[in-house]
């Protein structure tokens, strides 16, 4: 095995000062981002404008970060991860900002709050792949399990307490000052970057063209990965391939790892089923399990659940992770399969608990064995692909529930998502990648083209 390079002892054990940073700047980060929603909406709503209205500004926002996120998997990959992100934490600040000052002005100005919608959701695709490869750079390999575990539990506790929280602060502040609290989150964010103390220089960035020889000569098993700690740090002895090569070339390294790609697609039908479930759950509750209530009940003990997977998947020392993957993300199968048979309330809060444990289990085992397995030099284009699936799918589901609901009833789609999600994510277990032990991480070898040559 290669031996580890100084990139990954930049930081030591997760208690170290660089981690507490990176972990407090992703937490400040992932609650700014969970208030935006629930604050436009808000002050939308408030301010008397048509549900149209609305959704233009939410679809200036997630369309964007849509589009983007093959080009940031590029800019991840480019330049260093801790500027990448520094830079969209910065202009989330300062579009945050922008909202703030437009609400607090007065009235809803759909262009002016759906432009700079659209410049969040640019920035928060700049940022999504490179946090990924930040996370690479910052620890060693045997740290990044339980730094991954801690950055889950943080950031879901986050996005959990994000609604309630902006609901609150529209109620002391209002919409415009609780936007300006957002972009001081934000910078706040990008301040604990500037101290971490991860290397000066970036892990290498290989030519298109060295990766596609690479590829070619490289005679090991498709599936063999590459450890982001063996890459050879050589950025300034590399010459840059035109941005469309390096895209094709992460879409390439993306095709070599066919438990990835299996893998994401398991999850893009996980998200679509979390989209109904969370669609139609409260339906179902209001209507046979006693109200309101019983789904807001359903719903912590999923939070409870989630944060026991997460706190258990940082203590986990498993030889086959993918495993547990696999088996956590089909557990999502169960309250599906117990709405679907408008189950008693014990009965779903059971299921649901378990399906989310599932989560926690899957998140932090999933991130690292990405960071693992996928050559530094790619990541964030890998992992871009990655987000692109998870981000569409979620909101697809959204989008169908009702419609579907509507012509079949809420039984029919429940039992065939708690189906799909079983059946896709369990299937993933029988490629050789998932089920056999990893080999030894060994960097795929990559001639360099030198600057001297280029010129």
């Amino acid at each position: 095995m290669t031996a580890p390079s100084p990139e990954s002892d930049a930081v030591g054990a997760p208690g170290a000062v660089g981690v507490r940073r990176l972990m407090l700047g992703r937490t400040a980060a992932a609650l700014a981002t969970s208030l935006i929603p629930t604050t436009l909406t808000l002050a939308v709503v408030h301010a008397g404008s048509a549900a149209g209205a609305l959704g233009v500004i939410l679809a200036c926002e997630f369309v964007p970060m849509l589009l983007l996120l093959p080009v940031a998997g590029v800019f991840a990959d480019r330049f260093p991860a801790r500027r990448v992100i520094l830079a969209a934490d910065l202009t989330r600040a300062a579009a945050q900002a922008g909202i703030g000052a437009t609400l607090l002005a007065g009235g809803v100005n759909v262009a002016a709050l759906s432009a700079l919608a659209a410049l969040t959701g640019g920035a928060v695709a700049f940022g999504t792949p490179a946090v990924r490869t930040l996370v690479s750079a910052t620890v060693c390999g045997p740290q990044r399990q339980r730094l991954n575990a801690r950055l889950s539990v943080w950031q879901q506790l986050a996005q959990f307490a994000g609604p309630g929280v902006a609901g609150s602060l529209m109620l002391g502040i209002g919409a415009g000052w609780s936007s300006l609290l957002t972009a001081a989150l934000f910078t706040g964010s990008a301040l604990t970057l500037g101290g971490l103390p991860t290397p000066a220089r970036h892990s290498a960035t290989v030519t298109a063209t060295a990766t596609a020889t690479a590829l070619a000569t490289d005679n090991a098993d498709a599936d063999t990965y590459a450890d982001g700690n063996n890459a050879t740090d050589s950025r300034d002895t590399v010459r840059r391939a035109p941005f469309l090569q390096e895209l094709r070339a992460g879409w390439t390294e993306t095709r070599r790892h066919s438990w990835f790609i299996a893998n994401v697609l398991g999850h893009g039908i996980w998200n679509m089923t979390a989209g109904l479930l969370l669609t139609l759950g409260p339906v179902i509750a209001v209507n046979h399990l006693g109200g309101g209530t019983a789904w807001v009940i359903t719903l912590q003990s999923g939070t409870a659940g989630m944060l026991a997977g997460v706190w258990t998947a940082g203590r986990l020392h498993l030889q086959r992770p993918l495993i547990a993957v696999a088996l956590g993300a089909s557990a999502y199968a169960l309250p599906l399969a117990a709405l679907a048979a408008t189950a008693p309330l014990p009965l779903l809060l059971a299921a649901y608990t378990a399906g989310m444990f599932g989560l926690g289990i899957l998140d932090p085992l999933w991130e690292t064995t990405v960071q693992q397995r996928i050559p530094r030099h790619a990541l964030g284009r890998v992992g871009s692909f990655d987000s692109l699936i998870s981000f569409a799918a979620r909101p697809a589901g959204l989008a169908l529930a009702a419609p579907i609901a509507t012509a079949v009833g809420t039984a029919l789609p429940l039992a065939v998502a708690a189906v799909l999600v079983g059946g896709a994510n369990l299937a993933v277990l029988l490629l050789p990648a998932v089920r056999e032990h990893p080999k030894a991480a060994q960097a795929v070898p990559a001639p360099l083209v030198s600057a001297g040559a280029a010129t």
